[in-house]
């Protein structure tokens, strides 16, 4: 087992009810570290990048790291293009051989507009092979220099699942009372509404904003439906705080492999924890 579409990884996962950790990495270190963890777990991994990753790295140059780090993986990967609201940037993820994309049409003037233009993704995805997440209202939160603070406005039931069954998406992606980033208070999760659209469309549901969840939390969403779950800021969180520790530990410190080696550790560690979370240990065996 290598490097798989996303769509074997997710419905795997949506059929069996437990959840795939996807973890938005920021460079070679995070890439490798969150492998690691499935490997030894003994999970499924989809590793995710932001459209500002994907700018500052490269996509060709990203891909190639992907690739020499997955292809040797003992476990499934896959490669995914997170909020992407830039047509231009997504074609070239998959031109570049990203396994899925989230097409983030919120933003768009209408949901009819968002349809259309998503239609249009699914279609161009489908050439390479590819998935294509969908979403119609934006997850609160600002991540990567993409989205709002502002809450979301919730749409209806029907409109959701003609969204879903109008455009042929892979994986859907609702706004739930969760948002992106550190949570300032207890989210107030409408989980219902992950049952309600399953019941009509059998669609992997993606769980954004994960970090902070309560495991319990996590446990009803995922039996719900919920197949994919992000974790972005956990990541940053435990890659940051891991240079902040080392420091404060090593003032006088030349070695850079050294930090790096404790770092990794880290990223590792926040890895493991949530896959274990979300129940997917031993699913690759």
């Amino acid at each position: 087992m290598t490097i798989v579409s996303t769509g074997e990884i997710i419905q795997d996962a949506f059929s069996r009810r437990y959840g795939v950790a996807a973890f938005n990495v920021v460079n070679d270190l995070t890439l490798e570290a969150v492998i690691a963890a499935a490997s030894e777990l003994q999970a499924p991994l989809i590793v995710q990048t932001s459209v500002k990753t994907v700018k500052q790295i490269g996509a060709g140059t990203f891909a190639a790291m992907f690739r020499a780090y997955a292809d040797r993986a003992p476990v499934p990967v896959a490669l995914h293009l997170d909020h992407c609201p830039d047509r231009a940037v997504l074609s070239t993820c998959l031109e570049n051989g990203w396994n899925s994309v989230l097409f983030d049409g919120s933003h768009l003037p209408s949901v009819a507009e968002n349809q259309r233009q998503t239609i249009e993704v699914v279609a161009e995805a489908k050439k390479y092979g590819a998935q294509v997440e969908g979403e119609i209202e934006g997850i609160t939160g600002v991540e990567d220099g993409i989205g709002s603070d502002d809450v979301a406005d919730i749409f209806s039931l029907e409109t959701a699942v003609d969204f879903v069954r109008s455009t042929g998406i892979d994986i859907f992606a609702p706004a739930i009372g969760n948002a992106h980033g550190v949570y300032t208070a207890a989210p107030v999760i409408d989980a219902q509404r992950v049952s309600d659209i399953v019941a009509q469309v059998p669609v992997p549901i993606c769980l954004h904003g994960g970090t902070g969840l309560s495991k319990e939390t996590f446990d009803d969403l995922i039996a719900r439906g919920c197949a994919k779950v992000n974790i972005s800021t956990a990541l940053k969180i435990a890659y940051m705080d891991g240079h902040r520790e080392f420091f404060a530990a090593n003032t006088k410190t030349q070695d850079p492999p050294k930090l790096l080696a404790f770092v990794r550790g880290k990223v590792k560690d926040m890895a493991t924890d949530h896959i274990r979370m979300f129940h997917g240990e031993g699913k690759a065996a």
